[in-house]
């Protein structure tokens, strides 16, 4: 038998030789851990998206308001403390408080209308 032969016959053993390595140093060390390890990794892999769930539902809840617009009284919802528009009338809105409020930029003054009827001035 040559030395080449020899290198050859130890190349092909070489994978085996290495398995046989690592189950030796795993039975050596326990395989407890492994399993452990694995049955929590698979545990916290089930439990993540019921906790995911129940979390963005509890999120939901508190941030999401369902109120009239303030100026054409359209019913809709929204996330509270953002900027949208009305649906119905385009009308830039802010959800504050657990309401709609009208949005209006720096330096704007909001008025809004009372209407007095005739007679009450006449009295």
């Amino acid at each position: 038998m040559s030395f080449k032969s020899f290198q050859l016959k130890l190349l092909n053993l070489r994978p085996w030789l290495t398995l046989l390595a690592v189950i030796c140093l795993l039975a050596s060390v326990g395989l407890g851990w492994l399993v452990n390890s694995l049955l929590i990794i698979f545990g916290l892999l089930l439990l993540a998206p019921i906790v995911a769930f129940f979390g963005f539902r509890w999120w939901l809840q508190r941030n999401l308001v369902a109120d009239q617009c303030p100026v054409c009284e359209y019913e809709f919802t929204g996330l509270n403390n953002s900027q949208l528009q009305c649906p119905n009338c385009g009308e830039s809105l802010l959800v504050q408080n657990s309401h709609f409020q009208r949005f209006a930029p720096e330096g704007t003054i909001d008025v809004t209308a009372v209407e007095i009827p005739a007679q009450s001035l006449e009295d």
